[in-house]
């Protein structure tokens, strides 16, 4: 891992010499050829040559040149074996081949790969289940053509099957769909080249669909067809440009969507975790993605599947930069019936489409209710494609991971998700690239995998970890120190609070102070907030309260005193850490914060200790401050660059409203969570307030009210956050502070109240500190043990950050961290023995750095 960091500065700057300036400048450059669209331009006759000729030499010598080693032609999968775009590809390159005669060998290793595989590549898992929409046209159409040509398509009995039912399923798609419509993006005349003779086709009406640069919806083949019928001249034109253009190969769509690669660079950047090291390319690339996205488009365009896949994109990109986008463009599908009754009726087709709306409806705003029609839509349909077992016939592109990133995008919500291990989870499934589909042939965006791009994403995220590590053990040794685990009441969730610190705001990964704040925050609101609820008397807690007013700890003792010389000791490292860098006290801002906080706890402790119950609006107004939500992100902001005004916004009563929507919501999510614990404790929240406020009122119906209050809150939490308004005086990172402490709150409460329990989040710490990517094939074994403080009677012999061994008697002089966080391990014998630690194991011998 330490070679890993160093690496990381030549990445960035070999990533904004090569690939973000070719990204910028001329993406077309990383679009693959496709060989089915290239064959066709290869069949091409020269009119004017009397030795009949091909018109595209270069064509037909990419077609010489590229053939797999296999024998066929066409893409790889992710696992280097041929795709189902191989047979038509395949086919149409034997048939160029066999026209010109030439290849002679080519077309015997061309006929032995589709003798040998054809059954494997076409067999269906469902005798049910149908082929691809593009599959069943361009197949059935090419092995025509190619018995036309004279090449020998003898297959054996099962592959015979196979190919009748392909042949069934086109002719019921010739039957059942207009030649030209709006909702596909490859209509049937897109497909000229392979439509059956039967299909009659006169000039004209391939004339009147023709675009304006000549091309027949600028499909290389479809045009190529369109010439051979018709020589019309500007298609002629079109393919001279074409050819020129693209040296030897054409790729499977021209032109090019430039725009779209661009995007898509851009929500590969933001996904991988690498926005912050290329703020400057992704500011320029956004800001002509806005300028496109706000540009008028006919209905009929926005109804094309792919126009949907892209603006749907784009919405997302730009939102979460703080664009104001409408959602619109993408949503208003949703009032055309027959549009609404197409995607219902092929909702196999359109599974990243609908992945792409379902996610865009993360974002949604409270005035938003199209998002919200949307998102009830997609989830409905990807529910039925996905989690019902069906194969995903995606029309857009062949990704094997999208099912599973389906899976999760239901099942976890995003609010609900970390950012650090969404990043985790798009580099690793970046390791399978994606093919996206021309008309018939898939092709690579080859800059989204470029293996620079995901070496730098691998060592940023285990730089992080090995950063993460050495705070953890910091804090942990912290909270040691002040014996937070020996106290008997109190919950230790030292490692809980630092994973939510630097797993939700993510956006922040160089800035130690703030992580280690928040987390020490977190850490005395939890043993605080136990000692009020559990612990101390009533006259225990107003002493303490008092002692917290005054800021004094005469008359404290025991438990009191130990929490309040914590709390003023933590209260003074940030003051004087704030101080050094701004030459500001502001001691007595954080104190009067605390008080607040503490004040309130007092309150709640007192309604609970006395039987008093309280009105909602008195509750809430003590709840959502007793939550202490609004501390981590106001405070985390004064060491920030622009710094929080702390004078002005650390003030009670000048609360800004996306602070009180943070406190509110995050009060609600405790209560959702906890309210049958209560009943049993005899306590009191919101869900049990709203039942004795409304007798006739049944659990589930004051669930669904507060349920409600959260959905909205979040919306309105989520617009303050992500778009900049003229009246805020919160500084963006400030508010993206709110957001990723709401997502935290929603993590913890989101199904359950997993901040309580032991282990439920085990694996995601370990995935996002402790366990690094595989670099190799060996398995991986997961910790079988949660992260926690060692107990007294575990705390010899153990393997500290799972790479040396000391004795916790001899703590003190334990070995210090290099600059690389490699301990030096010079004063401590090594034990061979595969030790636990906080419930991660590693092989000390085995690593290498």
């Amino acid at each position: 891992m330490a070679s890993s960091i160093g690496i990381i500065p030549t990445l960035v700057k070999k990533i904004k010499e090569n690939l973000l300036v070719k990204v910028i400048e001329k993406p077309s450059s990383f679009i693959s050829h496709s060989a089915y669209d290239t064959a066709w331009l290869a069949m091409i006759g020269d009119p004017k040559n009397k030795d009949k000729k091909p018109m595209f030499k270069s064509c037909l010598d990419w077609v010489l040149n590229n053939q797999k080693d296999e024998g066929f032609w066409g893409e790889l999968d992710c696992n280097g074996n041929p795709t189902i775009d191989s047979i038509p590809s395949t086919l149409a390159c034997m048939v160029a081949l066999k026209m010109w005669g030439l290849g002679h060998k080519h077309i015997e290793k061309g006929m032995a790969f589709l003798h040998g595989n054809l059954e494997k590549l076409v067999k269906q898992k469902d005798n049910n289940e149908e082929y691809p929409r593009w599959f069943a046209i361009v197949f059935p159409g090419m092995l025509e053509i190619a018995q036309t040509t004279g090449l020998q398509t003898k297959f054996s009995d099962d592959v015979t099957v196979e190919v009748a039912r392909a042949f069934l399923q086109r002719q019921h798609i010739l039957n059942t769909e207009k030649l030209v419509d709006k909702y596909h993006s490859h209509t049937l005349l897109s497909c000229l080249e392979v439509l059956p003779e039967f299909y009659e086709i006169d000039h004209q009406t391939i004339i009147s669909h023709l675009s304006p640069d000549g091309s027949l919806f600028h499909s290389p083949a479809a045009s190529a067809a369109a010439y051979i019928a018709t020589k019309n001249p500007e298609t002629l034109s079109y393919l001279r440009t074409l050819v020129q253009n693209c040296s030897r190969g054409v790729p499977a769509m021209y032109p090019i969507d430039e725009d779209f690669i661009k995007l898509c660079m851009v929500n590969q950047l933001q996904r991988l975790g690498l926005s912050s090291l290329f703020e400057d390319e992704i500011k320029h690339i956004s800001q002509k993605i806005y300028g496109q996205y706000e540009q008028k488009a006919s209905q009929d365009q926005d109804f094309i599947q792919v126009n949907m896949f892209k603006t749907s994109l784009a919405f997302e990109v730009l939102r979460i930069q703080g664009f104001d986008v409408s959602p619109r463009r993408f949503s208003r599908f949703l009032n055309d019936e027959c549009c609404v009754q197409h995607i219902e009726d092929n909702h196999e087709m359109f599974g990243s489409v609908l992945y792409n709306f379902y996610r865009a409806t993360n974002l949604m705003f409270e005035s938003e209710m199209e998002l919200k029609d949307l998102r009830n839509f997609s989830k409905t349909l990807l529910s039925k494609s996905c989690l019902g077992g069906k194969t995903i016939h995606d029309g857009i592109m062949m990704w094997p991971n999208l099912q599973q990133g389906i899976k999760r995008e239901l099942v976890v919500p995003w609010m609900a998700r970390m950012d650090h291990l969404d990043q985790r989870e798009w580099i690793e499934a970046n390791n399978e690239s994606p093919l996206w589909l021309g008309k018939a042939s898939f092709y690579r965006i080859s800059c989204l995998n470029d293996k620079n791009l995901l070496q730098l994403a691998k060592a940023r995220y285990e730089h992080r970890q090995m950063v993460y590590k050495k705070e953890l053990m910091e804090l942990i040794r912290w909270s040691k120190e002040w014996g937070l685990a020996n106290m008997g009441f109190a919950r230790e969730k030292t490692t809980y609070c630092y994973f939510a610190a630097i797993a939700s705001a993510p956006f922040i990964p160089d800035d130690s102070v703030i992580r280690k704040f928040v987390t020490k925050s977190a850490v005395i609101i939890t043993v605080f907030d136990d000692f009020f609820d559990m612990e101390g008397s009533l006259d225990e807690l107003q002493k303490l309260t008092n002692a917290v007013q005054r800021w004094d700890n005469n008359g404290l003792s025991s438990h009191s005193k130990i929490l309040f010389d914590l709390l003023n000791d933590f209260v003074d490292e940030v003051a004087k850490k704030y101080f050094e860098q701004h030459q500001i006290d502001i001691t007595s801002i954080l104190r009067e914060n605390w008080y607040e906080i503490v004040d309130s706890w007092l309150s709640e402790a007192t309604w609970s200790k006395t039987g008093e119950i309280p009105s909602m609006e008195s509750y809430l107004e003590t709840g959502k401050i007793s939550i202490a939500a609004h501390i981590l992100p106001l405070h985390s902001s004064c060491f920030m660059n622009p710094s929080l005004n702390s004078h002005q916004k650390l003030n009670p009563c000048q609360y800004e409203e996306i602070t009180q929507l943070l406190m509110t919501t995050c009060r609600f999510l405790n209560d959702l969570q906890s309210y049958e614990k209560e009943v049993k404790d005899g306590k009191i929240n919101s869900v049990l307030l709203h039942l004795k406020e409304n007798p006739n009122a049944k659990m589930e119906d004051a669930v669904d009210y507060i349920q409600n209050l959260i959905e909205g809150a979040k919306m309105k939490l989520l617009e303050h956050a992500l778009i900049d308004g003229d009246d805020d005086n919160l500084t963006r990172t400030c508010k993206l502070l709110h957001l990723s402490t709401l997502k935290a709150f929603q993590m913890f409460f989101n199904s359950a109240n997993y901040f309580d329990t032991k282990d439920s989040l085990l694996n995601d710490i370990n995935r996002a500190i402790f366990v690094p990517f595989q670099h190799d094939s060996t398995p991986m074994n997961l910790p079988s043990k949660p992260l926690s403080l060692p107990s007294p009677q575990t705390k010899k012999d153990l393997v500290i950050n799972s790479w040396y061994k000391i004795d916790m008697r001899n703590y003190d002089k334990r070995p210090k961290f290099t600059m690389h966080g490699v301990p030096n391990l010079a004063s401590h014998q090594l034990n061979k023995k595969v030790l636990p630690f906080y419930g991660f194991r590693f092989a000390l011998e085995s690593r290498r750095w």
